[in-house]
């Protein structure tokens, strides 16, 4: 078992700096910054986010975006405990598959995302989630070709065949010049 250590220094007033295990800095305070009982959910959301992300990449599934949202209920006297957290899940891409989908969010919820692990036992996690198809990937031909750029590269790999017939005119006078 591994020791990971965070941080926390406090600033000034109501205003905290947090550093994660890397010491990447979040500011804490209100109202300019994250307040510390949201981070739980973010935590949440982030960590499964992390996982369907990665799992939905190895199943090839072209993903364009991800948009994860926490609603949380908790109590109204202190300590404020988190009561309930539900996760609604968004993602986008072309041609997703529901199976898989569906899947990734199962294996983040139940086998890898350490923030579920924990939190199970003592908060009603609940989740859903939404597709959002943009339809077949566009067939745009082959890449367009930047001239200038090429040409301030060296044409890498096409000076020895000439110019790209793409490029070849790039110089000539254009109808109307010259």
């Amino acid at each position: 078992m591994s020791t990971e250590t965070v941080r926390v220094d406090w600033i000034d007033g109501q205003v905290f700096l947090m550093r994660d295990r890397f010491e990447f800095p979040i500011i804490m305070t209100q109202p300019m910054g994250v307040n510390g009982a949201d981070l739980l959910p973010l935590s949440l959301i982030g960590c499964s986010a992390w996982d369907i992300i990665r799992i939905l990449r190895k199943q090839r599934q072209d993903v364009t975006k991800l948009e994860a949202f926490a609603d949380s209920e908790r109590d109204d006297e202190p300590p404020w405990r988190f009561r309930r957290i539900h996760v609604r899940y968004r993602l986008t891409g072309h041609n997703l598959n529901a199976h898989h989908v569906q899947r990734a969010i199962e294996l983040s919820e139940t086998k890898y995302c350490s923030i579920y692990a924990t939190l199970r036992d003592a908060v009603e996690l609940t989740s859903e989630y939404e597709i959002v198809d943009e339809g077949p990937i566009p067939d745009w031909g082959s890449p367009p070709i930047d001239c200038q750029q090429a040409s301030r590269e060296g044409n890498r790999g096409r000076r020895a065949a000439g110019r790209s017939s793409a490029c070849a005119d790039e110089d000539a006078p254009r109808v109307g010049e010259g």
